[in-house]
This record gives C-alpha cells, structure tokens and sequence, in this order.
C-alpha cells in the first residue's frame, strides 16, 4: 500500500485540538483567518444609501448622471463600459455607482440609489426596510422637483414630508434613536463658530469658537435623516419669463417660500441644468459625509443668480431670507408649513365591519396602482402655506382657457368644437332676431350703394406710380375704353349698307362678292384729281 504523498498544513489541526501548554478542550486562535479578515474589512467600500423622491424616470435619469460622471470611472470599468443599469420603471428602483477621489485612482465610496416616483402612502412597506439602525447614519433624502411645474411645488413637498413621516413613525426604537442621535450631529455641521465641518469631518477650532443657536424657525421639525431638495431644470427660467410673464419678484417669492420651509427641517437648497455646471455633485457628497483625501471642495452659498441657486444646510436664516425681497411674511409661512404637515390632505374611505375587513385588500390593491385613487381630498385648513403658496405662483397658461370656458368646473385642457351644422342653426334665430331689430329700427339696405359712393369721394382717386410718372387709375382705365371702342367701330357707310340689306339665314354668294368688288374699285375721297 503506497504511501499518501499530498502535502497538507497541520496548523488548523493542531490550532483547535489542544492548547499550546499541552492541554485539552482550549480553542487556539486562528491566524489566518483573523489576518483574512482584517485585509477584507480594509478594503471593504464604504456603503452609502440615497432615498431619491419625486421626478419622473427621465429627470431620476438626469440626476443620476450628474452624481456618478461618468468621465471620472476607473480605467476598467472604461475599458469594458460597464455602467450600472437604472432600474426606475416601477414602483421602488435601485441603481448604484461608485465615488471616485480626485486623482480617479481611489474609491471613496460606493452609493446605492433607491428611486421612488409615486408619493402614495402604499410605498412605505418598500421603504421601511430601507432603514435600520445601520443604515440610518449613512443615508440622505433627495427630493426632486422640476421647473416645469413650480407652482405646484409645495404641495409635492408636503406629500413626500407626509411620506417620510409615516416611514419614520413606523420604525422600531432603535431606528428612532439612531434618528436622534443624526440629528444631534447634523444640526452642528456647516455651522459658523463649530469645528465640524458639512461632511461630518472635524475642523482646527480658532481662539474663541462657540456653537451658535438656533435661529427661529430653524430645526423645528427635523425629519431624522438630512435633506437635499434638488431643482432641475432651471433653464426654463427664462422660458416662463418669456411666455407667461415671471418677472425677478416672482422668482424671488418662489426661492423665500423654499427656503422658509426647508429651514425647519434644516435641509439643504440646490438649482441644476444640463447646460451649466453646479456643485450638485460636492453638496449630496458632503451631505453623505464623503470627503476626497486629496482635495477639499468648499461649498458656497449663491442666492443672487435665479439659476444658480445654492442654500448649504445651517447656512440660511430667516433675516437672510427677508433681505431678498421686502414684505415677504417668514413667520405666517412656517406657521403655515407646520399645519399642512399637520393636516392630512387624504383621508381613507370609511369601512365599517366584515364588509371594511373585506374591502381592505382591495383597496390596498387599488392604492399601489393609482396613488390615492381611492383617496378623498378634503378641504385645506385654514392659514396653509401650500394655499398661499399656489395664490401667488400660479400657471397663467390655464387662464385663457379658464375665461373661454367660463365657470364650468373641469380641468380638462382639450374642448370639443361643436357641429358646424348645428352650430349654424343655433345662430340662425339670431340672425333673424337681429334683422327684425334692424328692420323696426327703419334701416334700409338699399342705402349701402349711395353709402360706398359716399365713401368713394372721401377716399378720392386711386393714383399709382408707372416708370416715375403718377398715374390716375379711374383716367387711365377710361382712356383705355375710349380706345377699344373706337378702334372696333366700322365705316359709316358699310355700316348702311348692312343696315339696309335684309338679314338672311343663307350667305348670299353673289352679293357677297359685288360687296368686295365696290370695295376694290372705290377711289379714295378728297384725292388729288385732274
């Protein structure tokens, strides 16, 4: 019997049988497998999550691509062009990409983007998940909104805070509590006068540095997790200046009323475009806490230029926001903001007994399909900013649309033009009411002739100009008749001789020819004779 010739270690087998004393039932340390897993935790990325809220598959699409920079991929994933897909066609999406630093050699981190369309309560069995007490510090809001549409921003604001806060009331205790300790964190962070900087890393504290307090209006409703509230499309700007007349005040009150909402919950403010660079991609980065080793970014503030829109988180206050334009009333908005997030704009079908247990599922069925199809809208209460709001900003495209429709109550934008034949005989009886009126009032329509001959001796002649020579139109055109006539008129005396034969249906050949041979032998009148 041969020999085993394989080569094998002892170590694990020793490292667990007896200790190194000699003695039995003392588990060795493995060394191996604690080196294996400290180079694994080393080069382990960091994971961050993105809860992306609002937008439409396109403009998800847009914001995406403004975060990953594509240009900024390592050599092999540009060398196989792999690029993550984006799956936001239904219900909850996902997609991810990797941060690089500066020099494009290291990844600072990996971000998995979680997309979500439709504020309809149903949605939030599929984000709570989303949140646990180890995902909680690494994870920022984003909400979009578009320039096509802000006057109805802050009604889709309030659905999505709305949103949140039901995700947030579901969690367990500890989600609360990590929650609460973010916030802690965050309402530190950016702030003059602190040592921490917006992407959580300390500062060099200067001599005399204190923490500032909290302003009015500031962190009165923190939502648990940070919040960045993303514009796009804010080359549109000069396309309602030019089409439905914002002029710079409008632009301003829209920018006050962001901004005095989204200081409470002590969030971020950002404008973007395709066709101009922004520090979108350094602010939602820092928002994350991820900060290049190389390269540091600042990021500052712009609330001068209407597309350029940057509000850093703990940076805006409400005397800032009164300076952009006088007469602005900060203290009625934030009150206001508070009693829509107090008020639910929906209110559930009501169910009474077996047959409520029944219909339950179907109307959760129902939900997850078309929002709140199932869902009442009730009045809005009574001093609400999303109602001051959309007073003020509104879409003046509908008010022609409006006026011609009159006071019917329909939000369809397409009208159906009636029969024409129909539409005829309804103006018929008009029009024969309106000559009765003319006929009793005594006008007489015979007059119209006389009344142009009026009107033509107050116009006076018509002239034109023919080769630098003004001309008289009615003179030339009665000239021109004069001619034709006299040119078509015959000799008196041929005219007698036809007047005088008699009118035969049969040409007469004979007289024919005696005709044209008096003509032939006829002398010329007036002659020079002998």
């Amino acid at each position: 019997m041969t020999a085993n010739t394989n080569r094998f270690s002892t170590y694990t087998s020793t490292s667990v049988g007896s200790g190194s004393d000699g003695k039995n039932g003392e588990p060795k340390k493995d060394m191996w497998s604690s080196m294996l897993d400290n180079v694994a935790s080393g080069k382990r990325l960091p994971e961050k999550n993105m809860l992306v809220l609002g937008g439409t598959v396109e403009s998800q699409r847009d914001f995406i691509g403004g975060l990953a920079n594509n240009d900024g991929r390592r050599s092999a994933d540009r060398q196989s062009h792999k690029i993550p897909p984006i799956a936001n066609s239904f219900a909850l999406g996902y997609t991810y990409y990797d941060v690089m630093d500066a020099d494009q050699d290291d990844v600072l981190a990996r971000v998995s983007l979680y997309l979500l369309s439709n504020p309809s309560p149903s949605f939030t069995s599929l984000v709570k998940p989303l949140l646990t007490p180890q995902t909680i510090p690494n994870t920022l809001i984003v909400i979009l909104l578009d320039w096509s549409q802000p006057w109805l921003w802050m009604r889709q604001l309030r659905e999505w805070v709305l949103l949140i806060r039901k995700v947030i009331g579901s969690l367990s205790l500890d989600c609360k509590d990590a929650m609460e300790e973010v916030m802690i964190g965050w309402k530190d962070r950016g702030r003059g006068g602190t040592t921490v900087n917006l992407d959580g890393t300390g500062a060099v504290p200067a001599e005399g540095d204190i923490a500032l307090p909290l302003g009015p209006g500031e962190w009165e409703d923190g939502l648990g997790l940070p919040l960045c509230v993303v514009c796009q499309g804010a080359e549109r700007i000069d396309y309602l200046e030019k089409t439905q007349g914002w002029r710079e005040e409008k632009f301003d009150l829209v920018l006050q009323y962001l901004r005095t909402v989204l200081l409470k919950h002590g969030a971020s403010l950002i404008y973007t475009s395709p066709t101009m660079a922004s520090p979108l991609q350094t602010l939602v980065h820092a928002s994350l806490g991820i900060h290049s080793l190389l390269k540091r970014q600042p990021i500052k503030h712009n609330v001068i230029d209407r597309d350029k829109i940057v509000v850093p988180p703990n940076w805006d206050s409400w005397s800032k926001i009164r300076i952009l334009r006088e007469g602005f009333d900060t203290d009625a908005v934030s009150l206001g903001w508070g009693i829509d997030l107090d008020h639910d704009p929906y209110q559930p079908p009501a169910t009474n007994g077996a047959n409520g247990a029944a219909e339950g599922n179907d109307d959760e069925e129902a939900m997850m399909t078309n929002g709140h199809a199932n869902e009442e809208p009730v009045a809005e209460p009574e001093g609400s900013a999303v109602v001051l709001y959309e007073e003020q900003v509104q879409d003046t495209s509908l008010d022609a649309l409006q006026l011609a429709q009159g006071h019917q109550a329909t939000t369809r934008l397409e009208v159906e033009p009636a029969d024409t034949q129909k539409f005829l005989a309804q103006q018929l009886p008009k029009l024969e009411a309106e000559k009765k009126v003319d006929e009793q009032s005594g006008k007489d329509y015979s007059q119209i002739s006389a009344a142009d001959e009026i009107i033509s001796d107050h116009i006076g002649p018509v002239q034109f100009n023919m080769g630098g020579i003004q001309v008289d139109a009615d003179d030339m055109v009665q000239r021109l008749k004069d001619r034709q006539a006299y040119g078509q008129s015959p000799e008196p005396s041929l005219i007698d001789e036809v007047e005088q034969e008699p009118v035969d249906s049969k040409p007469d050949t004979e007289r024919l020819a005696q005709f044209f041979g008096n003509l032939m032998n006829r002398k010329p009148a007036g002659g020079g004779g002998k």
